[in-house]
């Protein structure tokens, strides 16, 4: 018998607490893995995306071992039913939204770092485990795991994976892709999968672990994963440089890239991010700059590459320059950074926050374009960049309850994208495609590669169970 794919779930077909799914559930978990109750399971409806729809799930399971994840799988493809995978939920495209009708898989609970190998540089960790819980356990080994998105302190390794997050340092280190080497993963039909390799090359097969990377939970789930690590740096110490113009600051991160210096970081805030900030924390920014460029240095001697970088700042048209004192000093302006997207989101409330990525050469069209878009549609719009990789975040800030203001910003968010594109750029960066931009990916990508990528999702979901609606 030829089995149907999962069709698009319809308002109304939730799962009564006494259905067949929640005593299939029940039959392989612990009573407490099993959550049925709406007002719990409403929480976990969605991420922290604004216009991606949600729909109820029927439970939420809470699976500790990689035994109990096969037993939701098999159970999700005996009954038909969609399964979403979900991390902490600090995604910003929809990806971990329910599905009516669904079951939520939650991996929070599976959060063990297996193993950390000082001499084969790896750690082996369960999807659960939060990016700074295993930043600060392998640095007490000497090693150091790059990958830090902004959400570091409460997002997963899981949810890191599952849209290729990058963060502050990629411009020297990646993303990351470029750090897992190995994957156990659960099929749709409960099948245990691994790929990859623990050693420090390996070029056996097709490459699956790339493959599961970015996917958003939507080939496989991940239950366990090999991470390459670094040595650990230096503590890096940070430059700031105030701009009368972005244009003037998208100029100096062109001179650093095109003279060759190696930052760690480099990023940029506008001169709304920076009011943002100041009154969400009271960071003491300049708010008198159009631009502020951050760059930072991690070498064993970063003073000479800071003066360097310093120079080329001036020259493009800096109207100040500090290098921080000291690492703390250092801390506290990476700190204003990360809060950026929060501070941006108390402006008004409610936020849509693009992860448009153009070639470096374009990122100063690209800030131009954005300014043009939100005197356009007489809205804020925060730009906040991963500079030294063209990665910007604008930021639309808007009242949720103004109905008009809403339909504005869609239309801006919308704007932002298509410029993106016609600049030689990518619809996402970091953030992934989830809900948010299913339409835009296909835009991207265009008719042969989405069949392709259509045909990719067949072979490991032929029934279409896992996370369906979510890239196309």
């Amino acid at each position: 018998m030829i089995m149907s794919r999962i069709e698009a779930p319809r308002d109304g077909d939730t799962a009564p607490a006494e259905s067949p799914l929640i005593e299939a559930l029940l039959a392989g978990l612990p009573a407490g893995a099993v959550l049925t109750d709406p007002d719990v399971t409403a929480s976990y409806a969605h991420d922290m995306a604004s216009f991606c729809p949600a729909g109820a799930p029927a439970a939420v399971v809470l699976p500790r071992t990689v035994e109990q994840v096969q037993h939701v799988l098999r159970t999700a493809t005996a009954l038909r039913v969609p399964v979403v995978p979900q991390g902490a939920r600090t995604g910003l495209s929809g990806g971990a939204n329910a599905s009516e009708g669904c079951v939520v898989l939650s991996l929070t609970k599976m959060d063990r770092i297996l193993e950390i190998s000082p001499v084969d540089r790896i750690a082996v960790v369960e999807p659960g485990v939060v990016n700074a819980v295993l930043s600060r356990a392998v640095e007490e080994h000497g090693l150091y795991y790059p990958p830090d998105p902004s959400s570091w302190e409460t997002c997963t390794i899981g949810g890191n994976i599952g849209t290729a997050s990058g963060g502050l340092c990629c411009v020297k280190y990646g993303v990351t892709a470029e750090y897992v080497l190995g994957l156990d993963v659960v099929l749709a039909d409960g099948r245990l999968m691994s790929t990859g390799r623990r050693t420090a090359k390996g070029v056996a097969g097709y490459d699956l672990t790339r493959l599961f990377v970015g996917s958003e939970g939507s080939l496989g789930i991940v239950v366990r994963a090999v991470l390459g690590l670094r040595p650990k740096p230096p503590r890096q110490l940070v430059l700031a440089a105030e701009f009368a113009t972005a244009a003037d600051a998208c100029d100096a991160v062109c001179s650093i890239m095109a003279g060759g210096h190696v930052p760690s970081l480099l990023e940029m805030m506008d001169r709304t991010t920076v009011k943002a900030v100041n009154d969400f924390a009271r960071m003491g920014l300049p708010e008198s700059t159009e631009a502020l460029l951050l760059a930072a240095f991690d070498t064993p001697e970063p003073a000479a590459d800071l003066a360097a970088v310093g120079a080329l700042c001036e020259a493009a048209g800096a109207t100040g320059v500090v290098v921080a004192d000291d690492a703390a000093e250092s801390e506290l302006l990476l700190q204003a950074r990360r809060m950026s997207l929060v501070a941006l989101e108390a402006v008004k409330g409610t936020t849509m926050i693009d992860d448009v990525c153009v070639p470096r050469s374009k990122l100063g069209a690209m800030l131009e374009g954005v300014e043009r878009i939100a005197a356009k549609y007489d809205l804020t719009i925060g730009l906040c960049a991963h500079a030294g990789d063209g990665n910007t975040h604008p930021t639309v800030c808007f009242d949720a309850l103004d109905e008009d203001e809403s339909r504005r910003a869609r239309e801006s968010f919308d704007e932002i994208m298509a410029l993106g594109l016609e600049l030689g750029g990518t619809i996402t960066g970091e953030h992934g495609v989830g809900v948010l931009k299913k339409e835009w990916l296909a835009r991207e990508l265009g008719p042969v590669g989405l069949e392709m990528q259509r045909a990719v999702k067949d072979v490991f979901d032929p029934l279409g169970i896992l996370n369906p609606g979510k890239l196309f």
